[in-house]
C-alpha cells in the first residue's frame, strides 16, 4: 500500500515522524525486587545487554536464560529533537510487553500499564528535553494463571502444549512525534450493500480549537487513481461520516462507475488507499496514511458468506513461535515467509492461536489475501481479577485491530481455558456471554466464537475439535451422530459436550476447527496427536484420509488443521521449527484444494430454502 514503510509497527495509521527503538539496551535481573527501592531509574544497575524486542529467554536476545525472573529492567538513551517539540507531543509505544510495564524518563516516573498483548503507549512530552534522554523500563511478570498468558507455561518446566514463558518486552518499541492537533484514531467500517465506507474519527485537540476552522479531509484512491475525497468540520472530539466509494464525486470521474466497488477476498485482495489530513485555519497539522477494504463477512443460516458468496475456509492453526525468538518474529521477512508458505500448502486462512500477532503480520495478510481468526490469549483460572484483566485487554485488541480486513472472526475463548467449569457454572457462562455481546457492540460485522472447540454458550459459529486419526471413523461420527452431538446427547471425541448446559444448537455454521496434529519427523521427546507416523508415505496417507473425511461432512463449511510448524516439544507441524517443509507443499496443497461435492450440494440446498 502507498502508506507502507518497512518495519513500521502500526501499518494502518502511518505517520512519517517516528523512530524504531529496537536494538541493544542495558538490561538486568532484579530477582530480589529491590530496583525501585534502590532507584535503578536514576542510576541503572543492570549488568547485561539485551537485544530488544527479544525476551531474555530467547537466543536472539543474547541472553538465552529460560529460568523464571519476575522483575527485569531495561535502559537506553533516546535522542529527542527539541525543535519538533514546539507543535508536537512525544509518544512512546510498546507493541507488546508482558505483563506490568513501568516507565521512567530522566529519573521521573512516566506511568505504568498492565497487559501482555495489546499496544501500550505513554505520553512523555513533559519529561523529555532536547538532546539525549535516559529511558528506563521495569517489567513485572509472574506465573499467575489469572492473567492472560496463552501458551506460556505457569510452572517451571514445559508440559503438554505449553511452552517457555515470555517475560518483558517482546514486540517493537518505538516513538513518534504527534501533533498537538491530531487524529487519535480512525475506525473504518465498509458497507458493501451501499458501496460506502463509514468513518469514525477521534480528534485529539484542545477544546478551544474544536470549531469550524478545524477540518479533516479524507482522500481515497485505488492503485494510484483518485476515487473520492471528503472534508468535514471537526467541532467535536468524535465525528462520524460516510464516504461513497463507488461514485467518484468528480475526482477521476467515470472510474468509480466503471469499476463499481473492488472487493477484498483471498483470490483478489483489493485494497483502497486512504489519506487523512487535519488542518486548522488552513494550516496542515497532521497527516496519516492508511488503507481499507470493501468486504463483508456475515452468517446466513448454516453458511458463512464473504461478499455475499459462500466461503469454505481451509484454515491452519498458527501459534506464531520461532526456534530462536519464541513469540517474537525474528524479522518482517519471517512473517511474510510464513504467509507465503501457508498459501503454498493450499490454505486460504489461518487461526492465530492464543496470540495477538505483530500488526505487520496482519498488514501482509491484508495485502496477500489471507483470512485470519483472531484469538485471545487465555487465562487459566476464573476469578474477578481474571475477568477484569481479560475484558480490558480483549477490548483494547479488538479496537486496535478492527480495521484489518483479513480478520474475519473474533475468538475470545478456546477449549474452556480460564472458564473450566463453564459447562455447568452460570457465572462463567455469563462471562462468556458478556464478552460476546461486548465484542458485538463494538464490531457488528464479524462473527464471534464462544467457546472454540466445545461447551459453546452464545456463538455465531459452532466449532469442534477432533483429533481422530482414522478418516472413516471421523466421517461416520459427524454424519451418523450429528444430531446427538449437537443436542449434547452424546459427547464428541474430546469427551466434551458441544454446548454448555442451558444452550442449544440454533442452526449456526459448523467448522471442525482443530484436527490432525500428526507427529512426524521427530524424536521420542516430541509429541503429536494420535500415533506417530515414521515415513513420509504414512504421513501423506493419514493426512489425506482425515482431511478428505472432514471435507466430505456435508454440513461442515470449513476446517482448521493443526498446525503450521513444530513448537518446542510439540512436534506436529507441516514444517519444522526452521520452517522447512516436512512434505512437499504441492502434495498438501492438492489434498487441501481437491474438490469435494458434498458441502457445495448441502449449501445450495440450504440456500434454496
Amino acid at each position: 500500500m502507498k502508506c507502507y514503510i518497512k518495519d513500521y509497527p502500526r501499518p494502518q495509521f502511518v505517520r512519517n515522524n517516528w523512530e524504531n527503538l529496537n536494538g541493544t539496551w542495558d538490561f538486568g535481573f532484579d530477582d530480589a525486587n529491590v530496583g525501585e527501592k534502590e532507584k535503578w531509574y536514576q542510576e541503572f544497575k543492570g549488568d547485561k545487554k539485551i537485544q530488544v524486542p527479544f525476551t531474555y529467554e530467547t537466543k536472539l536476545s543474547g541472553i538465552e536464560d529460560e529460568n523464571r525472573h519476575d522483575f527485569i529492567w531495561y535502559h537506553r538513551t533516546i535522542t529527542v529533537d527539541g525543535a519538533k517539540m514546539e507543535k508536537n507531543r512525544y509518544i512512546l509505544h510498546f507493541e507488546g510487553s508482558d505483563f506490568i510495564t513501568k516507565v521512567w524518563v530522566n529519573g521521573a516516573y512516566a506511568g505504568s500499564r498492565r497487559g501482555g498483548y495489546a499496544r501500550i503507549s505513554f505520553d512523555i512530552t513533559e519529561l523529555v528535553c532536547d538532546g539525549e534522554n535516559q529511558l528506563t523500563v521495569k517489567v513485572e511478570d509472574s506465573y499467575d494463571p489469572q492473567q492472560p498468558r496463552g501458551k506460556q507455561r505457569w510452572v517451571e518446566k514445559n508440559f503438554g502444549c505449553w511452552y517457555v514463558q515470555t517475560t518483558g518486552i517482546w514486540k517493537t518499541v518505538w516513538s513518534e512525534y504527534v501533533p498537538n492537533i491530531s487524529l487519535a484514531s480512525v475506525k473504518m467500517t465498509p458497507d458493501l450493500e451501499s458501496a460506502a465506507l463509514k468513518v469514525e474519527y477521534e480528534v485529539d485537540a484542545a477544546q478551544e480549537v474544536l470549531n469550524e476552522d478545524l477540518v479533516i479531509t479524507a482522500a481515497i484512491s485505488f492503485q494510484g487513481i483518485p476515487i473520492t475525497s471528503q472534508s468535514i468540520m471537526a467541532n467535536q472530539k468524535h465525528i462520524e461520516t460516510t464516504m461513497n466509494v463507488a461514485y467518484c464525486g468528480g475526482i477521476g470521474q467515470g472510474w468509480g462507475l466503471e469499476w463499481g466497488v473492488r472487493t477484498w477476498a483471498p483470490s483478489q485482495p483489493d485494497l483502497y488507499d486512504i489519506d487523512f489530513t487535519v488542518t486548522y485555519k488552513n494550516e496542515v497539522q497532521d497527516t496519516i496514511g492508511s488503507y481499507f477494504a470493501m468486504r463483508e463477512i456475515r452468517i446466513d443460516g448454516p453458511n458463512i458468506l464473504l461478499n455475499g458468496h459462500p466461503l469454505y475456509q481451509r484454515l491452519i492453526l498458527d501459534q506464531g513461535y520461532w526456534k530462536d525468538s519464541h513469540l517474537t518474529p525474528p524479522s518482517e521477512e519471517a512473517l511474510i515467509e510464513d504467509i507465503d508458505k501457508i498459501h503454498a500448502l493450499g490454505y486460504n486462512g489461518l487461526r492465530k492461536h492464543q496470540k495477538i500477532e505483530d500488526e505487520r503480520f496482519l498488514y501482509w495478510c491484508d495485502v496477500k489475501g489471507m483470512l485470519v481468526w483472531s484469538e485471545m490469549a487465555a487465562a487459566y483460572q476464573y476469578t474477578d481479577y481474571a475477568v477484569e484483566e481479560f475484558t480490558k485487554e480483549w477490548m483494547e485488541i479488538v479496537r486496535q485491530n478492527y480495521n484489518h480486513p483479513c480478520i474475519i472472526t473474533w475468538t475470545p475463548f478456546n477449549e474452556s481455558w480460564g472458564v473450566s467449569k463453564i459447562e455447568t457454572r452460570q457465572v462463567e457462562q455469563h462471562f462468556t456471554e458478556a464478552i460476546y455481546y461486548l465484542t458485538k457492540s463494538f464490531d457488528t460485522m464479524r462473527p464471534v466464537i464462544v467457546n472454540d472447540g466445545w461447551e459453546h454458550t452464545v456463538s455465531d459459529i459452532i466449532t469442534l475439535h477432533d483429533y481422530e486419526e482414522v478418516g472413516e471413523i471421523l466421517y461416520k461420527r459427524y454424519t451418523e451422530y450429528r444430531e446427538k452431538i449437537l443436542t449434547t446427547e452424546v459427547y464428541h471425541s474430546s469427551a466434551k459436550s458441544a454446548f454448555a448446559n442451558g444452550y442449544e444448537y440454533k442452526g449456526q455454521p459448523i467448522i471442525i476447527s482443530e484436527y490432525g496434529g500428526i507427529a512426524f519427523d521427530n524424536d521420542d521427546s516430541g509429541w503429536g496427536y494420535g500415533n506417530k507416523v515414521n515415513t513420509k508415505e504414512d504421513f501423506i496417507r493419514r493426512f489425506d484420509d482425515i482431511t478428505t473425511a472432514v471435507k466430505k461432512i456435508p454440513y461442515c463449511c470449513g476446517f482448521c488443521y493443526t498446525q503450521v510448524s513444530d513448537v518446542q516439544q510439540e512436534i506436529n507441524g507441516l514444517m519444522d521449527m526452521e520452517r522447512n517443509f516436512k512434505v512437499e507443499p504441492e502434495i498438501i496443497k492438492e489434498i487441501n484444494e481437491r474438490q469435494i461435492g458434498y458441502w457445495r450440494s448441502f449449501m445450495i440446498k440450504n440456500n434454496k430454502r
